[in-house]
């Protein structure tokens, strides 16, 4: 049986046709291009759709619209986050006015004291009794209280206090004369120079005897006002202090003008006061 089929196959392949060599490397020339274009176009295709893949994505996030940039909050730290900030204090409109108002006439001026005293300041005519007429000079002797004060036998202060301006009245009289000086100070030394005027009465030490210095009146008029009565060598004399404000007015009164005479010369010498300061 072996034999008998190796017989058969041997015999069969007498039958068979071999193809000539170039038609053999043809074919497979051929197959082999088949092989390259088949896989050229895998890839272009692969690389299509990776192509379109890509647009669609592309595409997609063209579409979507951008996020708004995120806002960052400035923290202080160790704040509290739940506590809302304080806004800022806004001026009071009430304290603007009130410190835009002019002081009251009864407070001290803050401006800077005058150095002039305007004449309508001191006493005039009409705040004189039926007599008098008005001196256009001045008393030659010294009639103040400074002048009669050094008379005494010890020394005494000064009577005026930071003079930073005066000026006189004289008037005359068929009888007497009366004579004003009307003198600026700050308001603390308008102060002490009434002080000082209580004080030369109250220290004075007579050289003399006979000689003697008082107070006969006080509050007759103005922020303050003193009637003092005194004599020397025989000679008896009143002086009249008025203060308003930074002003300050002393009189030489005729000798034997009383309390209540002096309160009418004190009264009328304050209203003039006023006119050189802001305090009435």
């Amino acid at each position: 049986m072996p034999d008998q089929l190796f017989s058969d196959l041997y015999h069969d392949t007498d039958r068979l046709t071999w193809a000539p060599v170039e038609e053999v490397r043809r074919r497979g020339r051929q197959r082999t291009r088949r092989t390259r274009v088949a896989g050229a176009l895998a890839v272009a295709v692969a690389v299509g759709v990776l192509a379109s893949g890509a647009a669609v994505l592309a595409g997609q996030r063209d579409a979507t619209p951008p996020l708004p940039p995120a806002t960052v909050v400035p923290t202080t730290p160790d704040a509290d986050p739940t506590v809302s900030p304080t806004p800022p204090a806004e001026s009071s409109p009430s304290h603007s006015a009130q410190s835009s108002r002019p002081p009251t006439s009864g407070a001290p001026s803050s401006r800077p004291p005058s150095r002039t005293i305007p004449a309508g300041a001191t006493l005039q005519l009409a705040d004189l009794p039926p007599g008098f007429t008005m001196s256009q000079g001045r008393v030659k002797t010294d009639w103040t209280l400074e002048s009669a004060a050094v008379s005494c036998a010890n020394k005494l202060p000064a009577l005026s206090v930071g003079v930073l301006a005066d000026r006189f009245a004289v008037f005359d009289s068929p009888t007497d004369w009366l004579a004003e000086r009307v003198t600026r100070h700050s308001q603390a030394d308008a102060v002490t120079s009434m002080k000082r005027v209580r004080r030369i009465v109250a220290d004075c030490v007579p050289a003399r005897p006979g000689d003697s210095l008082s107070i006969l009146a006080e509050g007759l008029g103005g922020d303050d006002g003193v009637l003092v009565g005194g004599e020397f060598k025989g000679i008896p004399a009143r002086w009249l202090f008025v203060r308003q404000g930074d002003l300050v007015a002393q009189l030489r009164l005729d000798h034997d003008t009383t309390p209540d005479e002096a309160r009418r010369f004190a009264r009328s010498a304050a209203d003039r006061l006023c006119t050189g300061t802001d305090a009435c």
